[in-house]
């Protein structure tokens, strides 16, 4: 029987770009594929997230803004031109109003509905338009381990299949190839772990506003609704 030879790899071996320089073809796929994935995961954190706290912000302000406004059409006016969720589920509710009310005869059970239905697309549309990225985090965040994990599944058995060939059973033979196999299950987590909370941070956000605008399209209805009973 062979003697066990103990043996310590140098330290820059086990750098990560040694890691990834050193390592099979397919590891190196897999590794680049989820450096790849936790670039794009970060682009999406630092944009999406960004950009919808500042909505959040100024959406916020739109709805305070509106709150203490006296004249609703002058306010629509100097507003038509916003972006924000509520802003634009102010301009469906007007719109409708004006398309309903301006009838010799007005039916108006039938304005009401057509006003919830006109500002509940609109909020479930703006939600949609400023979720966009999440499912992207959602996949990165599920299939990245299990890419991680088939890159060092891949890596052990050509570690092993080496050192079968090779007949050297010493710790500084096997220490690369598993080293390099584990970094890439490593690399998964990386990639994985922020997808994951961002998308459950960005989602609750998400919760959040669209709460905030269903509220603030229910007290639009209302004075709408109300507005109508007056015209009675």
């Amino acid at each position: 029987m062979n003697d066990l030879v103990v043996t310590t790899a140098a330290p820059g071996a086990l750098s990560p770009l040694a890691l990834f320089l050193h390592a099979d073809l397919v590891v190196k796929i897999v590794m680049a594929g989820l450096l790849l994935a936790s670039l794009w995961t970060w682009t999406i954190i630092l944009g999406r997230g960004l950009s919808l706290a500042r909505v959040q912000r100024r959406n916020a302000a739109f709805e305070a803004d509106f709150a203490k406004a006296d004249d609703v059409d002058r306010f629509y006016r100097e507003h038509a031109k916003d972006e924000l969720p509520s802003a634009r589920v102010l301009s469906a509710g007007i719109d409708e109003w004006r398309r309903s009310t301006g009838k010799a005869r007005v039916d108006r059970e039938a304005v009401r509905a057509r006003l919830a239905t006109m500002m509940g697309s609109t909020s479930a549309a703006e939600i949609d338009r400023l979720s966009s990225g999440l499912n992207v985090l959602a996949t990165i965040g599920s299939v990245c381990p299990f890419v991680g994990l088939f890159g060092t599944v891949w890596g052990i058995m050509r570690s092993f299949s080496d050192i079968a060939a090779s007949q050297n059973t010493s710790f500084g033979a096997v220490a690369p190839g598993i080293a390099e196999a584990l970094f890439a299950t490593a690399l998964g987590l990386f990639a994985a772990i922020p997808a994951v909370i961002a998308y459950n941070r960005i989602s609750y956000r998400l919760d959040r506003l669209e709460a905030g605008v269903n509220r603030f399209a229910d007290g639009f209805h209302a004075t709408l609704s109300r507005e109508l009973d007056a015209e009675a």
